[in-house]
């Protein structure tokens, strides 16, 4: 009977210590991946045309701030998750819409750091989420991203498509980064 108690005991110790260990990537790394990938993301709109990207352009494909909302009242595993998907949104967007018309607006080593780092950025927070259970995708984000991808064809991919992603994702990982420091001051 001790030693089942113990090895009870030794468990749980060691599934504690784990999950405590599982989120030194979101507290010694996410704000410095992020913080690049921002300056990323300022440095493109200094390599690119003048843009003339207007309101209307903006409006055309709005985010859906009740997400936001809703995801700073849920659970830290989900408020996680959630700037998961953002990252993996973002990333495939700059991944997927890539063509010719984008290199010569911004420098094509950028365009793959950035996709490094936000990627990176996602596989690291996702080591903090402890239940990994395969929850769902939020469907109205992977709507808005596709929106966002689907606007950015209409416009053939011009210096003015790429300004307005470019704004989106930069608004987005300002966003990604209050959402887990959200996480980070509730531990």
């Amino acid at each position: 009977m001790p030693n089942k108690i113990f090895f009870v005991c030794l468990f749980v110790s060691l599934f504690c210590a784990g999950a405590s260990l599982s989120c030194r990537w979101m507290e010694q790394n996410f704000r410095q991946y992020n913080e690049n990938s921002l300056t990323l993301l300022e440095n493109m709109v200094t390599n690119s045309t003048n843009s003339t990207v207007d309101a209307a352009e903006e409006d055309a494909v709005a985010f859906p701030d009740e997400l936001y909302k809703h995801a700073s009242k849920a659970s830290a595993e989900d408020r996680l998750a959630f700037t998961v998907q953002i990252l993996e949104e973002v990333a495939a967007l700059f991944e997927e819409d890539r063509s010719p018309s984008n290199e010569t607006v911004w420098e094509e080593t950028t365009v793959e750091n950035f996709i490094n780092l936000t990627t990176q950025q996602a596989d690291g927070l996702r080591s903090c989420i402890v239940s990994h259970s395969h929850k769902k995708k939020n469907k109205k984000l992977s709507l808005y991203f596709k929106r966002l991808s689907h606007h950015a064809k209409q416009m053939i991919h011009s210096a003015d498509a790429w300004e307005l992603i470019r704004k989106e994702a930069h608004a987005h990982l300002l966003r990604a980064d209050i959402v887990v420091t959200s996480v980070l001051t509730a531990n």
